[in-house]
């Protein structure tokens, strides 16, 4: 959060002072009985659904700069533009390096290749780059010359590899660019003899937690930023594929990079308007990561599985009801890959990657958003086999695509009967959805299962436009119903925008949560809303009372933090006009004389930030004084308030 400065300092006492002294006549009243705790809620219910789309993963999260690597695509050559003598280059796929990524290139002195990366390369001035191949000689003594080159051609840095061998051998390499570069290439050549190669790759040496061939830091940072209490992956869709063969499998993405198949990612073809024809998962990014990176940001896992269903908006394949136990048997070993011993078959790969510890996993997903009677069939099968084996994880069901409807009321209906867990609802709609659905989970049966809302997000034109923004509007609708999320916490148990990651000239859907180019990333309204919401958790809901005016545009949920002892209130202001309130603190025996207030406003709803003004909507840390528990206060027009105080009852 940003610190407020004396200015604004001043400005948010005037608010306080103004809502006291003129507005008294035009107050509402906000009622926080702080001394009648409501229900225990989930600490962590706000986290974060990664999926690789709009490159989130490859050319995003994933810090290779080198797009197919390994010459796995269709067209092998995808990514790359020959130099020099083009009948002096030959893909080929005998003694191979890898038996799951069989291609390589063979090149012949005076031949060379220039990669594009992912919409370019991006150069930071004064970063070190780690070049590495898997190369052997076929003749002569080749020498590999590495250059990094501007988007008009000038030398960014340049060095040699020397020390070929008849087999294969990792060989390696650094640059250093003294200036910065978007839309750099890399450009490798041999000399002096015919070479073959191999996963050449290109990674910054500055990752996140420095780890070689890990992942893009700054993106990573914002998520630790958040401090999300979970972390959904990989998906999403590309869990299902657009046919069965083309789904995600976990086990495909473990262990050394080089073993891990390449394939199509389903957001390749899947939007005629936003085509990605060189949109593919080289899985760098692989389950084995994603735990990781869960444990890093302190984020509880959440995997979610195929359920032996390809997408249902393409081919809708299924696979049959008696040929589930693959399917099933995936997810018995996903269990043991986190949480089994290190002398059990999964665990045992778990800690040769290098993790002896179990991972925590908790929960689990079974399928994305399916529908119908086909999901419900294969959902019971999964139940079955996993609630016998492993009673303490928690099954997380789908309730298909859309927040209401036939298919959603079906989907209810028999999940409920069947005693599910958790049932994720997903909704992509315009801001009114958001502000009238703030009651939505007032009359849910409170002994039925728990809902995580999945994947949602504010769409300011409409779902799948390419005219989305991702502006304050939005984001304030988004608060709003999350005001009645947390009020609902004991139904509620979590929520995730989505989509997670964009990049700015690779993306297929908007809005997106956090923007990136191959240089910066930014947080959008939106971000900083699940960031006020995910820093500022509570352990209970505590009673609010709102009699607000007609004319008042008033969204408010309050919390407890038992850690801190503090009562958290969380207020949105849809209104025009600043709304004067008078707070009630009912109950307080004793408060502080200074809280903690963050405001997150902006000087138009249509408000967003960008790479050139990436603060532009973004909260803004204020202390002001109290003196009792019943005070007034002016919420800023078009904002959301988290306001802390530490009271005794």
């Amino acid at each position: 959060m940003s610190k407020i400065s004396g200015k604004l300092f001043v400005a948010a006492s005037a608010l306080l002072a103004a809502s006291a002294a003129c507005l008294n006549a035009a107050e509402s009243t906000l009622t926080i009985q702080t001394d009648q705790p409501g229900v225990k809620i989930n600490r962590a219910m706000w986290g974060v659904f990664f999926e690789d789309i709009n490159l989130g993963a490859d050319g995003g999260l994933y810090a290779e700069l080198v797009k197919n690597r390994s010459f796995e695509f269709p067209n092998a050559l995808m990514g790359w533009q020959i130099s020099g003598q083009t009948n002096g280059v030959e893909i080929r796929a005998d003694k191979v390096f890898s038996q799951v990524q069989p291609h390589y290139i063979r090149l012949q002195s005076g031949t060379g290749l220039a990669n594009e990366g992912f919409r370019g390369i991006g150069i930071h001035a004064g970063e070190t780059y780690d070049f590495s191949v898997e190369a052997r000689a076929v003749e002569g003594r080749p020498v590999l010359k590495i250059e990094l080159v501007g988007a008009d051609g000038h030398s960014l840095a340049a060095t040699s590899v020397k020390g070929f061998q008849a087999d294969w051998q990792r060989l390696t390499a650094k640059l250093k660019s003294s200036t910065q570069e978007e839309k750099a290439r890399l450009k490798v050549s041999v000399e002096g003899g015919t070479a073959d190669l191999d996963m050449v790759s290109l990674f910054p040496r500055h990752t996140w937690k420095n780890r070689p061939g890990g992942l893009r830091a700054d993106m990573v940072q914002w998520l630790a930023d958040m401090k999300p209490g979970f972390m959904r992956f990989p998906g999403g869709c590309i869990v299902e594929g657009h046919t069965l063969t083309n789904r995600y499998q976990w086990k495909t993405t473990i262990g050394p990079v080089a073993e891990r198949k390449v394939i199509m990612n389903r957001w390749n073809d899947e939007f005629k308007h936003r085509p990605t024809p060189d949109y593919y998962q080289s899985f760098g990014l692989g389950f084995f990561e994603y735990f990781q990176l869960c444990e890093d940001i302190g984020a509880s896992p959440l995997p979610i599985l195929n359920c032996g269903m390809a997408c249902q908006y393409n081919s809708g394949e299924l696979c049959p009801l008696d040929q589930l136990e693959p399917y099933i048997q995936d997810a018995l070993d996903l269990i043991e890959f986190a949480n089994g011993p290190v002398d059990s078959v999964w665990g045992a790969k778990r800690a040769a990657m290098g993790h002896p510890k179990s991972f925590g996993l908790k929960m689990l997903g079974v399928g994305n958003e399916q529908w119908d009677q086909q999901y419900i069939d294969r959902y019971v099968k999964f139940q079955q086999v996993l609630k016998a084996k492993h009673p303490e994880i928690k099954l997380v069901s789908a309730a298909g695509p859309s927040p209401d409807g036939k298919l959603f009321d079906f989907a209810w209906k028999n999940l409920r009967e069947l005693h599910a867990d958790i049932v994720d609802e997903h909704c992509y709609a315009k801001p009114d959805w958001f502000y009238n659905g703030t009651h939505r989970y007032d009359h849910y049966d409170r002994n039925g299962p728990k809902v995580f809302f999945g994947e949602y997000a504010a769409q300011s034109d409409h779902t799948g436009s390419t005219n989305n923004h991702n502006n304050l509007e939005c984001a304030l609708a988004e608060a709003a119903c999350m005001t009645g999320l947390e009020r609902n916490g004991d139904v509620v148990a979590m929520a995730s925008y989505a989509p997670l990651f964009a990049h700015v000239d690779g993306w297929q859907w908007k809005p997106d949560l956090i923007w990136v180019n191959n240089l910066q990333s930014c947080g959008t309204p939106d971000y900083y809303v699940q960031k006020l919401f995910a820093n500022n958790p509570g352990d209970m809901t505590v009673p609010v009372k709102l009699n607000a005016f007609a004319d008042a545009k008033l969204f408010v949920s309050a919390t407890r933090d038992d850690v801190t002892g503090e009562t958290i209130l969380k207020v949105v202001n849809g209104g025009k006009s600043p709304a004067a309130v008078k707070l009630d603190f009912a109950g307080a025996k004793k408060i502080d004389s200074k809280a903690t207030v963050f405001t997150l406003a902006s000087a138009s709803l249509k408000d967003e930030n960008s790479f050139a003004a990436p603060q532009k909507v973004s909260p803004v840390e204020a202390k002001i004084k109290i003196t009792s528990p019943q005070f007034s206060y002016a919420f800023p027009p078009d904002s959301l308030t988290v306001l802390r105080l530490k009271i005794t009852n």
